[in-house]
């Protein structure tokens, strides 16, 4: 039985990993917000063993009790604020990059001991916007971009520890992220003209069952 770490797992992506994870009979933990939040998540994914940090404040993940081997640690969970460079308030800078930064930098740091001792992988959930910076999309495509820098410096660090870590690029998804960004962008919303939550579920789930021999740096899934 394999033993995974997920955040975002109370919608889209992420709920669906940790169901997939569940239905076959691993062993999943998952970060919530809140006590409150963490008994939503156990009832809503039966099984699940929720841990509470507030992502939004990194610094809540030290205090986690996390298992002693990890096979894999996926980070799905993040936020989004549009706007010019001349709108965007500091705290719509500062919520973005922790939530999408230095959370997943702090927990990988907390896992790391668990991971090596598994061999397991890091799954970084991060965006086209983590490639290619559009108007209105600064803070959250430098977020992004971050995201990629890290997962790019622990590969280098942690290969000979053989810890694997990807970074899955998801172009537009149908999530509840997604009708958000229809809602700041003042544009209707039809959640069958994107990529569906499932198929970037299935290449995550994919990424975690890759056999010893090989690794995926980089996936990028795009719409047809």
């Amino acid at each position: 039985m394999s033993v995974h770490l997920l955040t975002g797992a109370g919608s889209g992506i992420g709920a669906l990993v940790a169901a997939s994870l569940l239905d076959r009979g691993d062993e999943v933990h998952v970060v919530a917000r809140s006590q409150e939040r963490a008994s939503e998540l156990a009832t809503a994914l039966p099984g699940v063993r929720a841990v509470v940090a507030d992502l939004a404040h990194p610094e809540s993940v030290e205090a986690l009790d996390l298992p002693d081997r990890l096979d894999s640690l996926v980070h799905a969970a993040g936020v989004v604020e549009l706007g010019t460079v001349a709108e965007l308030s500091v705290a719509d800078w500062a919520t973005q990059l922790r939530v999408n930064l230095v959370a997943p930098a702090a927990l990988t740091r907390v896992a790391l001991p668990a991971l090596r001792a598994a061999h397991g992988t890091v799954v970084l959930v991060n965006s086209g916007a983590g490639l290619a910076a559009h108007p209105q999309w600064s803070a959250y495509a430098a977020s992004k971009h971050g995201l990629k820098a890290l997962a790019d410096s622990l590969r280098g660090e942690e290969q000979t520890n053989g810890v694997r870590v990807t970074t899955v690029y998801p172009g537009r998804t149908a999530t509840p992220m997604q009708a958000k960004v229809h809602e700041q962008e003042g544009k209707s919303y039809d959640p069958a003209d994107w990529i569906q939550p499932s198929t970037v579920a299935e290449a995550i789930l994919h990424v975690l069952d890759l056999p010893d021999d090989a690794t995926i740096p980089d996936l990028t899934v795009r719409p047809r």
